[in-house]
């Protein structure tokens, strides 16, 4: 752990009747397409943890390692999705794949986050599944991964595991630099402590790559990232933010817990930012304004992607103010 926060710069605030109310403070970093900075804003490389944002470099190393996942298999396999029934039974169709179960999982139990198809669950006296569980495309992608190789399934997750150590060294490749902490992520899979400039060029890296590169690695990304844009309910949910942002502006996007937020615009642009809180409430606004002022999204569009998602402040059952950013 750093021995002091790195520097920080306000990048959101919540008003209510024109009074701020709250302020969001972090990390942002915008690459142009050419791999440059084109934005900082505060400490880009200090170390942080990227949660599920570190999701796709995680996919891409299940692909390199020979999981046989494509379309919407594949998509799930870097989703954090809100555990539809859909997204229930494609991370069971990808273990039924590999000749394994539910009970394989290594992610707990959970409700979905879905209410309708919590509440549907609920009214059935269903309980709550691993397969319900956000992380649940992911980790049956991992469990394909083991039985494609020939690895044991049952402590895939330790960090140890040849999956886990395979995985770190395609993220150690991608980001650039030497993965030197290991913590344990809320699905518990090893999650690893990079920079924000580093996450930011491994998600560029994935998301610019061509399904007809000479490169295997970049092959498999471009699959990738056209999985996610194809589907893009896998990744998220019907109505919620990623999927949002994914549908309406053909933008690469992946949130991560504690207020992490990646995004690539369709000219290559991309920015990575936290949340110093560990809110996740502004960083689809704020990710996008860097984008649009990065110059390659337009005002417009990103305007109206905004008005779609969550970013009303109620009072008296009324709206009377909002979460904006600040960049």
């Amino acid at each position: 752990m750093p021995a002091t926060p790195p520097a920080s710069v306000e990048l959101a605030v919540v008003d209510r009747n024109g009074f701020v109310e709250s302020r969001h403070f972090g990390v942002a970093v915008v690459l142009a397409p050419d791999g440059t900075e084109k934005i900082t804003l505060g400490d880009a490389s200090a170390p942080f943890l990227p949660r599920s944002s570190m999701k796709p470099l995680q996919a891409l190393a299940c692909l390199s390692a020979g999981a046989d996942l494509a379309d919407e298999r594949l998509a799930i396999s870097m989703a954090s999705h809100c555990g539809t029934d859909r997204h229930a039974e494609l991370a069971r169709d990808i273990l039924q794949s590999a000749g394994l179960t539910e009970d394989d999982l290594g992610c707990p139990a959970a409700w979905p986050t879905d209410t309708a198809s919590r509440d549907e669950l609920v009214r059935d006296h269903g309980a709550p599944s691993p397969l319900r569980m956000n992380c649940s495309g992911k980790h049956a992608a991992m469990l394909l991964t083991c039985v494609a190789n020939g690895w044991s399934t049952t402590d895939y997750l330790d960090p140890q595991h040849p999956l886990q150590v395979h995985i770190r060294e395609v993220l150690e490749r991608l980001v650039g630099e030497r993965m030197t902490t290991t913590a344990i992520d809320g699905c518990g899979a090893p999650v690893y402590a990079m920079s924000m400039v580093g996450l930011a060029r491994a998600i560029q890296r994935i998301a610019t790559s061509s399904e007809r590169s000479p490169f295997a690695l970049h092959r498999s990304a471009g699959a990738l990232v056209r999985a996610v844009k194809e589907h893009p309910w896998t990744i998220d949910g019907p109505g919620r933010p990623d999927t949002i942002v994914i549908e309406r502006l053909g933008v690469f996007s992946k949130m991560g817990a504690e207020g992490v937020q990646v995004m690539t615009a369709p000219d290559g642009t991309t920015v990575a930012l936290k949340m110093f809180d560990g809110s996740n409430r502004a960083a689809h606004a704020v990710a996008l304004r860097l984008l649009e002022r990065a110059g390659s999204l337009t005002p417009e569009a990103v305007s109206d992607t905004l008005a779609l998602l969550p970013l009303t402040v109620s009072g008296g059952g009324g709206v009377v103010g909002s979460i904006r950013a600040v960049v």
